[in-house]
């Protein structure tokens, strides 16, 4: 297995090579479609019985292939199934008119096929690769599969996703499950993409696990199978001073709430010693509230070089709560001072202000970024990246885009904060979030964020890793305690979502993306094999 250990997300580029590759090894394209097939069939065995009603909706592409091998399958085992081809059988080509060749029933026009009766629609029309918007006939049968609200078995993705941004740019299958081969995709995970798909199924069709690294995949969903294995767990021989010491900053007496949950949220990840640095007039409110993380006055950039004197602090987390300006631009600058001294390093997080004092700035935050005496991570969300890029207008191109373009504008690791949060290097390797955590929509769940990402930073885990881990965490904390979560429950949750975590790693590496489910050999299970 890659570096991934089987969360690799390909794009329709790198799933083509990959395709290219198995070929050119002795297995044709013919082979991998009618596995493709058999998985799809199993899968809609699974969701209705054998006198239900199917409808297989092809279209002219190897995807509408994968869906006439899987009516072939289903016809063959005694399933009630029609297929509809959009366009003639004529025009039909390669591996898919191989596939059609095989079927022995009545071929509809999908175009003016009935729905009446069905109680299955396997949407196998268009594929990942498709980059244009549905128009015409194609637009308006899948206009007209929506809004029967049928239960819809999308093939590799719903028909009018684009499978590597997750955006679409016209109508799109809404989906109740999508059955994907070998590898997921970014847009499985990208909205919209990811809310379009429904339950998501991976069928293995036996392509060598090799072929991601082959291709060049740097794209991965981000649960413990990407960086379990590199976890800074407690050793026997460990103490508090090998653990790191974390310094957060807060803003003044009227928001220092924030800082304080950043605080805490660091210490409880494991760093060993977490300080937080306040501003005078919040010396007794922050006073009154803390008990484990230490407090030291730090009032200005000049203090906060002075606390940095100490080597021993090794992450510094800042912007939450410290307000816009002058102010927090020269303690950014102040953390991101690159003389620590010989053999010394120093990772910084920046979140909320410290990131909107920097507005239409990136290029100079990039230049002390880069001057940094250790790893930076960038946590913005949408606006606060939108006003650092100095954008206009709306979001250009996929959050994956724009999280790799900003990660290397800055050099630094960049969180894009959102349902599919993103982190990227400025190298490019990515992870996206494999799961939803809605209940993470609250008021301070961000400074809670930056604070996991500067504990982890400060026990050695690499800024891609912390960023990844911290963002897995945050989001599983959220699914456990579900409606009601405000941010003070977050750093409380931890613990257990650590516990879930140890289990997870000590045991047998996850399954691919949190909640998904593989269908493992599946031309060989049920339906019989190719």
């Amino acid at each position: 297995m890659g570096e991934g250990d089987g969360n690799e997300l390909l794009s329709t580029r790198q799933m083509a090579e990959v395709d290219r590759l198995t070929a050119e090894r002795g297995v044709p394209g013919a082979i991998l479609m009618d596995r493709a097939g058999a998985a799809v069939a199993a899968e809609c065995a699974a969701i209705v019985g054998r006198h239900a009603g199917i409808l297989v909706l092809c279209g002219p592409g190897n995807n509408g292939g994968d869906g006439i091998v899987a009516a072939c399958r289903l016809r063959a085992t005694g399933f009630a199934v029609r297929l509809a081809l959009l366009g003639e059988v004529g025009s039909l080509s390669g591996d898919a008119a191989m596939a059609m060749r095989g079927w022995l029933g009545p071929v509809e026009q999908a175009a003016t096929a009935s729905l009446e009766g069905i109680d299955l629609i396997v949407d196998a029309l268009f594929g990942a690769g498709l980059s244009r918007a549905l128009a015409g006939s194609a637009a308006e049968l899948v206009n007209r599969v929506n809004d029967a609200g049928l239960t819809v078995l999308a093939v590799d993705v719903p028909s009018g996703l684009d499978g590597t941004t997750g955006l679409v740019s016209g109508p799109a299958v809404q989906a109740n499950r999508t059955v994907t081969f070998f590898c997921f995709k970014p847009g499985h995970l990208l909205l919209p993409g990811r809310m379009l798909c429904g339950d998501k199924v991976l069928a293995d069709i036996g392509i060598d696990q090799s072929m991601p690294a082959q291709v060049g995949a740097n794209t991965f969903a981000n649960n413990p199978g990407l960086w379990g294995r590199r976890f800074p767990w407690p050793t026997t021989e460990g103490h508090k001073y090998s653990r790191g010491h974390v310094l957060a900053l807060s803003g003044g007496d009227t928001t220092s709430g924030a800082g304080r949950l950043s605080a805490r949220a660091a210490l409880r990840v494991g760093a060993g010693l977490v300080t937080l640095g306040s501003p005078d007039d919040a010396l007794v409110v922050n006073g009154a509230h803390l008990t484990a993380v230490m407090l030291k006055a730090c009032g200005d950039a000049a203090a906060l070089k002075t606390i940095l004197a100490d080597k021993r602090i090794n992450a510094v987390v800042l912007g939450p709560g410290l307000g816009v300006g002058a102010d927090t631009r020269a303690l950014v600058e102040a953390a991101l001072d690159g003389d620590v001294g010989a053999g010394a390093s120093r990772s910084v997080v920046l979140d909320a202000d410290a990131l909107a004092s920097f507005a239409g700035e990136a290029d100079r935050l990039g230049t002390l970024i880069r001057a940094a005496p250790g790893p930076v991570v960038v946590t913005p969300h949408e606006g606060e990246y939108a006003r650092l890029m100095d954008e206009a207008g709306a979001p250009q191109g996929s959050r994956l885009d724009r999280a790799r373009l900003g990660a290397a504008r800055l050099g630094a690791v960049m969180l894009l904060k959102g349902a599919d949060t993103v982190v990227a290097q400025p190298c490019g390797r990515a992870s996206i979030a494999d799961a939803d955590a809605p209940w993470l929509a609250t008021a301070g769940s961000g400074d809670v964020l930056s604070g996991l990402i500067g504990g982890l930073l400060a026990q050695s885990m690499s800024a891609f890793d912390a960023a990844s881990a911290a963002a897995y965490l945050h989001a599983a904390v959220a699914r456990q305690f579900g409606p009601g979560l405000i941010a003070e429950d977050i750093p409380e949750g931890i613990p257990s979502a650590l516990r879930a975590l140890r289990a997870t790693t000590n045991g047998a590496r996850q399954d691919g993306p949190t909640g998904y489910r593989r269908l493992r050999s599946a031309w060989n299970r049920s339906l019989g094999g190719a």
